[in-house]
């Protein structure tokens, strides 16, 4: 009896052992500048000319599977990538599930329109064959991620990023200082990916320059690359109103140059970097990704007329009074994250943090879609500050649906794994 007990607990420790040794991720790139060159747009309204670029706008997928559970996550240079064209990327890849892939921006604003924002004159400046290469290459990044996964170990850290990075435009300090990374450690010993999320605009040179950019998060990645943190994967967070980078000079003249994107993304990848540096490995973490349809009225007038003239609303009702996206859950080890389709104020972001259950709870903001700014009841309209997020915002209750239908998926969902002595 006890020699059968023991060939059944050594046939059960065989039949684990493949799932506990099975964590894989992969990761892979496409560039995506335009050639020609294309006007870039830094909001709602015309797009603004060009005549060169600085740095090469990507793509970017970072795939993770337990053997259980595949989640790809997306990130890439633009203002904010509609889910009209973010489910022609889903549609188009086969090995992972479409609920399963999390398509954020970077939110440059020196990139061409994906929205098809009103141009004034009847038209738009965004061009529908660059957006369909936009979509196939994006689709190749993600399923070469995915071909390419290979056994991997995490790394999981939250650190506040110290220097001259970022700050709050309408009242300096309040912003999220907090800086989330996970990093992908292959057999070498060596990281082969680093997902980095902060909040920040990444604004450095502006729409109105006539230059084609992803801002800071270029130097970001080519510092990542350069110091031995792989390829890098930047996804935002909660920088609405106005959480931007601090390029403030001397004399309160901002500097808008490639030269300072390079300052404030060298900087932030070597915090990254630091910040991770002696977390412990998580050899086997376990996945789980859930994802809902999340749907808000739109009451604001510019976000209805806009939302209901731009190419492929797919997404929004006959009458154009509701508007609705995918919405995410993920767990990653013992890490947490929820996606934000928009920009959410520092203070939603905060509460949002607060209330998940992982010992690092990361937002994804501009992700799935970018609905404006999401600012809550009480603070929308209230002050003369807050006068354009609240015209560039779908409605005063965007805020409350989203942080409800968060926390409601943060109870339904289980809870992230538990190191110990964190």
């Amino acid at each position: 009896m006890k020699l059968r007990r023991l060939f059944t607990f050594l046939a059960l420790l065989a039949s684990l052992s493949p799932a506990l040794a099975a964590f894989r991720a992969g990761v892979a790139t496409r560039l995506v500048t335009p050639d020609p060159l294309l006007p870039v747009s830094g909001g709602v309204g015309a797009s603004n000319p060009v005549r060169e670029k600085q740095g090469d706008l990507s793509v970017r997928a970072l795939v993770l599977d337990d053997g259980t559970t595949r989640v790809a996550f997306v990130s890439c240079d633009f203002l904010g990538f509609p889910s009209v064209l973010g489910n022609k990327v889903r549609a188009a890849v086969k090995a992972v599930p479409p609920q399963n892939i999390l398509i954020g921006a970077t939110h440059t604003h020196s990139a061409p329109d994906c929205y098809g924002f009103p141009d004034g004159k009847g038209g738009t400046a965004s061009d529908p064959k660059y957006l369909q290469l936009v979509c196939a290459r994006m689709a190749e990044a993600i399923t070469e991620a995915a071909g390419q996964l290979r056994p991997a170990k995490l790394k999981i850290a939250t650190g506040e990023a110290k220097g001259k990075i970022a700050y709050n435009y309408y009242a300096e300090q309040l912003y999220d200082p907090r800086c989330h990374v996970i990093q992908a450690i292959g057999d070498d010993g060596k990281p082969f990916a680093t997902l980095v999320n902060y909040a920040i605009h990444p604004e450095v040179i502006g729409s109105s320059a006539g230059i084609l950019s992803p801002d800071l998060v270029g130097p970001l990645y080519d510092r990542l690359a350069a110091t031995g943190g792989g390829t890098g994967i930047f996804m935002n967070s909660a920088q609405g109103g106005m959480v931007t980078a601090d390029n403030r000079a001397d004399g309160g003249k901002e500097a808008r140059t490639y030269a300072e994107c390079s300052r404030i993304g060298h900087l932030l990848a070597d915090e990254a970097l630091r910040i991770v540096q002696s977390a412990p490995l998580q050899g086997t973490p376990k996945l789980f990704c859930a994802a809902k349809a999340l749907t808000f009225p739109v009451d604001s007038p510019l976000m209805r007329q806009l939302l209901t003239t731009i190419p492929g609303a797919e997404n929004m009702s006959p009458t154009g009074e509701t508007v609705t996206t995918q919405f995410n859950l993920v767990n990653v080890g013992n890490a947490q994250l929820l996606t934000i389709p928009g920009e959410a104020l520092p203070n939603i972001g905060f509460y949002l943090k607060r209330k998940m259950r992982g010992q690092h709870n990361l937002l994804f903001g501009l992700t799935n879609d970018a609905f404006g700014y999401m600012l809550t009841k009480e603070d929308f309209g209230s002050f003369k500050r807050y006068d354009y997020v609240s015209r560039t915002s779908l409605g005063e209750r965007t805020a409350e649906i989203l942080i409800n239908e968060a926390l409601k998926l943060v109870a339904e969902s289980p809870a992230p794994e538990q190191l110990p002595g964190k």
